[in-house]
């Protein structure tokens, strides 16, 4: 297969032409994913957390309001936060690779691993109904009483390891 050549072009320019074209979009797509991160804030403000471009978490900011949420509520608040930036941050990834290299193959490929929207009521109970009461299981059954049988035979001594017969100490041998 030949390549496609201007005329008077020779395949060494064609090549050199190419390559500086991939490291032109090498250097934006590098831009574009190192400004990908994101911050989001609840709407209460009791929680904000910040993603980097790869969904790292690089800083979690608890409000006043966090304290007021209990340990559960605090929890899904936070994890709910985390999932809506690491959308933001992979949408914002998919994007900027698509405006880049164009829709095709390897686009389809990297919008795949997109995380997936939430349902329309949210994938995390809301801190005002995060918190539901704990549940103790109910208490098990008694045991069925033994039946009644000769007295059980009182421990023996434990055994002692007899003297060794030679002087060699091995410390792998636990008898």
């Amino acid at each position: 297969m030949q390549p496609n050549l201007g005329p008077g072009e020779d395949f060494q320019l064609l090549l050199e032409r190419q390559v500086r074209e991939m490291q032109t979009k090498a250097a934006a797509l590098n831009e574009a994913i190192s400004a990908a991160g994101a911050t989001v804030r609840t709407r209460d403000g009791a929680v904000t957390v910040t993603l980097a471009p790869n969904g790292a978490l690089t800083n979690l900011e608890l409000g006043h309001r966090a304290c007021e949420l209990g340990p559960a509520r605090l929890t899904a608040t936070i994890m709910g936060a985390v999932r809506d930036a690491q959308r933001q941050t992979a949408r914002a990834v998919a994007d900027s690779f698509a405006t880049i290299n164009g829709d095709g193959e390897s686009t389809d490929m990297v919008r795949s691993f997109l995380p997936p929207d939430p349902p329309p009521d949210g994938d995390f109970a809301s801190p005002e109904t995060a918190a539901e009461p704990e549940r103790t299981p109910p208490p098990a059954p008694p045991a069925p009483p033994r039946p009644a049988g000769p007295p059980a035979a009182p421990p023996s001594a434990p055994r002692r390891r007899p003297p060794a017969d030679d002087h060699f100490d091995d410390e792998s041998n636990p008898w």
